[in-house]
């Protein structure tokens, strides 16, 4: 399976995936993915990519989207008509390095740009198999740590979707082992104060990423490229012919 890497910082979901592609080359011989060309959304010099690919020996590629939006005098919200077309129209040279490269898959490991690709795993800081009472996914965007912190949650998971038209609203893959919240101070204290939030939803995402994001984004490209994994019409998850409605956790299927 050809894997193309998207990525806006500092990309050490994609280390991981490639050092994952790495271990299974040594293990079994071959890797069933190959990450084929890294691409980022930036090239103001604080996107890890060119490096990451420079050690591995593979294409790297950069389009900056903020030059992109302010070129047009558009701004890079998609809620708009203008902002979701001007996204189009960006994501129009990402798919044409898409065919040329004739990649299967895109794994999106911290590309912090709503795409509108195709073909797209990503991997989001939060339980996404939590809702809310109406439904929907709870713990959605870019601040999703700091609002499950906020709403009293004693532990994080990481999850991955095969993404779709939504924000973090696609049929979900896996969610991960948790991580015990650990905060500063009391909870009460730190909601009275925006900036001590965000610090500490920032110590814990970065735990976060230890136990889920990194693990889980290597093994959910690695299950899609044996076949494990499978939707249904209706966008249903399956893993080896069983459904997983609330995400496949390894730790319960072994």
């Amino acid at each position: 399976m050809r894997v193309a890497a998207f990525m806006s910082g500092s990309g050490t979901n994609i280390v991981k995936l490639l050092q994952a592609e790495g271990v299974l080359k040594a293990a079994e011989g071959s890797s069933p993915f190959q990450v084929v060309f890294i691409f980022s959304d930036r090239s103001d010099g604080l996107c890890q990519g060119e490096r990451i690919a420079c050690e591995k020996g593979i294409p790297y590629i950069s389009y900056d989207i903020r030059a992109f939006h302010r070129i047009r005098s558009v701004k890079r919200t998609v809620s708009d008509p203008e902002g979701l077309e001007a996204r189009r129209e960006f994501d129009r040279t990402a798919e044409q390095l898409i065919r040329s490269f004739d990649i299967d898959v895109v794994a999106l490991g911290g590309y912090m740009s709503y795409t509108t690709l195709q073909r797209c795993i990503n991997v989001h800081p939060a339980d996404l198999s939590i809702l809310t009472p109406e439904g929907r996914r709870k713990y959605v965007g870019d601040h999703a740590v700091a609002d499950a912190i906020a709403a009293g949650e004693r532990v994080l998971r990481s999850s991955t979707i095969w993404t779709d038209k939504g924000v973090d609203t696609g049929p979900l893959l896996m969610v991960s082992e948790p991580v015990q919240v650990d905060l500063p101070e009391p909870l009460n204290e730190l909601l009275k104060n925006r900036e001590r939030l965000t610090k500490a939803a920032e110590l814990n995402q970065q735990r976060l990423k230890e136990v889920g994001d990194w693990r889980i984004f290597p093994r959910t490209v690695e299950m899609i490229a044996r076949g494990r994994f499978a939707l249904d019409p209706d966008g249903r998850v399956y893993v080896d012919g069983r459904p997983v409605p609330n995400g496949y956790r390894e730790s319960e299927n072994g």
